[in-house]
C-alpha cells in the first residue's frame, strides 16, 4: 500500500533527484537506487543527502512528503504541497481546542489508550518470563498501571490529567529493565526515560523510534485534513506538532516492544552505540539501517482492528485513528476512542 512506503535515505553524501517519473540516488556518482515515485508516500533524509530542486517540486506537487532528519532521527524540517483538507474542519479543530471540557476528555483517552497498551506490554512479559522474580517485578508495574487508569476518570483538569501519566510512565519505565534479557541487561538498562540527549543505550534506541513513529503520526493527521500543530493533551507550542504527539501516545508501546525485540534478539548490540562528550548516547552506523529495516517490516504487520472489524497493517492504524479523531471533532461521534492493543 502506498500510505506504508517510505524510503529512508542514511547513506552520507547520498544524492536525490528525478530521473523522468522515477527518483534516482546516487553516491560518488553512481546509481544506487530508483523508486517510481507512485510507490512513494514520504522520503526521509538523515544527515548529509542532498535533494535536487526539480525532485523537491516533484514531490510537493505529487503530495510526497520529504522530511531532514539529523543524523540521530531528530526532525529538521519537512517540505510538504499545499494544504489539504476541509478547511470547516480544522475550524472545528480550532474552536474544540479551546473548549476545555472537550480538550480533557480526547485528551484522557490518549492517556487511557498509551497507559493501557504499555500495560499489555508488561502483562505479556510477566506471562512469558522464565525468572518467578522477574515475572513478580512485572505484575508489580502491571498492577500500578492499572490503579493509573482508575485514576484517570478522576482527573478534573490537564495539568492533574498530566501528573497521572507522568507517573505511569516512571512506573512503567523501572519496569521495562526486566524485559530485557539478563545475558544484556547490564549494557541495556535504563534509570528511567531521558531524551535531548537519551543517557543510556535503551533511551538512544527509543528516541530513534520515536522519531520515526512521531514522522507517521503526523503524515496521518495531515492525511486526514487536520492541523498538527494543534492538540489537546500537549501545549501548544511554536514548531512542535502537538496533535501528532497526542495521536502517538497510543503507538508508543508498538515501539517499545520492537526496541526490546531487537535488543533480546541481538539484533541491535552494545557496539552500535556511542558515547559523546557529556554523557548522549547515540545508535550508530549500520545499526540505523538495522532498525529502519525492522520498522517498516512492523509497519506491515496485520493487527486487529476492534471498531473496523478487520485486520490493519499497523503502519495504517495512525490513518485510521487520525480519521477517527476527525469524526470526532466533527460531531459524528461522541468519544474519540484509542487503538487499544488486544
Amino acid at each position: 500500500m502506498q500510505l506504508l512506503n517510505t524510503l529512508y535515505v542514511t547513506t552520507p553524501e547520498s544524492y536525490l533527484h528525478l530521473d523522468n517519473s522515477t527518483l534516482r540516488i546516487e553516491v560518488e556518482k553512481e546509481t544506487r537506487l530508483r523508486v517510481p515515485l507512485h510507490h512513494l508516500g514520504a522520503v526521509v533524509c538523515f544527515d548529509q543527502v542532498s535533494v535536487s530542486l526539480p525532485l523537491m517540486h516533484r514531490l510537493a506537487d505529487d503530495g510526497i512528503s520529504l522530511v531532514l532528519l539529523d543524523r540521530h532521527g531528530r526532525f529538521k524540517a519537512r517540505l510538504e504541497g499545499p494544504v489539504s483538507g476541509n478547511v470547516l474542519l480544522r475550524q472545528a479543530q480550532y474552536r474544540l481546542a479551546g473548549d476545555l471540557v472537550f480538550a480533557l476528555e480526547v485528551a484522557r483517552s490518549c492517556i487511557a489508550g498509551k497507559v493501557r497498551n504499555c500495560r499489555q506490554v508488561l502483562l505479556r512479559g510477566a506471562r512469558e518470563s522464565k525468572a518467578e522474580s522477574d515475572a513478580s517485578v512485572l505484575a508489580r508495574g502491571a498492577n500500578d498501571l492499572a490503579a493509573a487508569l482508575r485514576a484517570l476518570p478522576r482527573a478534573g483538569d490537564l495539568d492533574t490529567l498530566r501528573g497521572v501519566e507522568g507517573e505511569a510512565a516512571r512506573q512503567y519505565f523501572a519496569a521495562l529493565n526486566f524485559l530485557v534479557r539478563p545475558a544484556v541487561r547490564e549494557v541495556f538498562r535504563m534509570d528511567g526515560r531521558t531524551r535531548r540527549p537519551p543517557r543510556d543505550r535503551v533511551n538512544a534506541l527509543l528516541s530513534f523510534l520515536y522519531s520515526l513513529l512521531m514522522n507517521d503520526c503526523r503524515s496521518a493527521i495531515e492525511a486526514a485534513g487536520l492541523d498538527p500543530q494543534i492538540g489537546f493533551l500537549h501545549a501548544v507550542r511554536p514548531g512542535r506538532a502537538a496533535l501528532a504527539l497526542d495521536l502517538m501516545e497510543e503507538f508508543r508501546s508498538f515501539a517499545d516492544r520492537l526496541a526490546l525485540s531487537l535488543i533480546n534478539l541481538g539484533q541491535i548490540g552494545a557496539e552500535d552505540f556511542v558515547e559523546r562528550e557529556g554523557g548522549a548516547v547515540l545508535l550508530e552506523g549500520d545499526a540505523r539501517k538495522a532498525v529502519l529495516i525492522a520498522y517498516q517490516e512492523r509497519k506491515q504487520e496485520y493487527l486487529s482492528h476492534p471498531l473496523l472489524s478487520e485486520t490493519v497493517p499497523f503502519g495504517l492504524l495512525p490513518h485510521v485513528q487520525a480519521r477517527l479523531l476527525a469524526r470526532t471533532l466533527r460531531g459524528d461521534v461522541d468519544q474519540y476512542l484509542p487503538y487499544l492493543v488486544r
